[in-house]
């Protein structure tokens, strides 16, 4: 259903207010440079620190802005079942292709909460969805075996598959039978995810290069997995640096150098430390970027 490369795309903020004109901007910038769908409201969208009207407005304007150009997918998980599936109700009825649900976080559930929390949310709303499994921010994993009891639901249609294991996710995949797709959620290992079976990547690092990420996941479809592979080598020190601090610290300092937006976080999170920040431009002024 999607395939490629997907962009976790920023939530640009100005004095404290999300910048709409910017995060349309942004949205152009993706599209105009072949990413394949958009997820609004995701980690890198700085969802957890949104109100609810603030990320409904986020994914009303990314899906207005993309105006059918390309999928938008809107992040609407929550560490509460109930206000997941309010927030899943609310984006189908913006008209999103689809929603990123990431597992509950602070919560701790186990492996049967888990299946019982994705299980009323795709009961409860009739709408392509998408797990989102990233154990180093939310404390609990979504394992291969849990995957595989929500695999068979009709709207549950992928896994973004964030451990950082290729073990792991190759048991999704085997697990599954191709019930449901596995995206890559580590732009570190696109590649030999996808060699493993993956249909794309849901990218941080496309914020800033969304071509060569394009570029990347495209040559693999097409067979041409020597310029893919030289991509992924190409871009691994680039991707390392979009999480020298917590993401998404790093790709808004970037785009801010990049002059894309304002490099504005909010709070908890803070603006870069100057050591880091003339590490990452060092790193950017190598790929040309400023």
């Amino acid at each position: 259903m999607f395939k490629g490369s997907v962009v976790a795309i920023v939530t640009p903020f100005i004095n404290g207010a999300v910048d709409e004109q910017k995060l349309r901007e942004l949205v152009d910038f993706q599209i105009d440079n072949g990413t394949d769908a958009i997820v609004a409201c995701g980690t890198t969208g700085e969802s957890s620190t949104l109100d609810n009207e603030e990320h409904l407005n986020v994914i009303r304007i990314v899906f207005e802005q993309a105006k059918g150009r390309v999928p938008v997918i809107a992040g609407t998980g929550s560490n509460s079942t109930a206000e997941a599936i309010h927030l899943t109700l609310e984006a189908k009825e913006l008209g999103v292709a689809g929603v990123l649900l990431v597992t509950p976080y602070y919560n701790k559930p186990t492996q049967e909460g888990l299946y019982r929390h994705y299980t009323a949310i795709a009961d409860a709303v009739d709408i392509p969805q998408i797990l989102y499994n990233v154990p180093g921010r939310t404390g609990v994993n979504l394992l291969p075996e849990t995957v595989a009891r929500l695999a068979p639901h009709k709207n549950i249609v992928a896994i973004k598959e964030a451990t950082g294991s290729l073990q792991q996710a190759s048991e999704v995949i085997a697990l599954c039978g191709g019930q449901i797709d596995v995206f890559c959620g580590d732009d570190f290992i696109t590649f030999p995810m996808m060699a493993c079976g993956a249909v794309g990547v849901i990218s941080v690092l496309a914020n800033i290069m969304p071509k060569v990420v394009g570029d990347l996941t495209d040559a693999f479809f097409a067979g041409d997995l020597k310029k893919a592979r030289q991509l992924h080598l190409d871009t691994l020190k680039i991707g390392n640096a979009m999480f020298i601090e917590s993401n998404p610290i790093p790709v808004k300092t970037a785009l801010g150098l990049m002059g894309k937006c304002s490099d504005e976080v909010r709070l908890p999170l803070c603006e870069m430390g100057a050591a880091n920040k003339a590490k990452l431009a060092a790193i950017m002024k190598e790929y040309q970027l400023i």
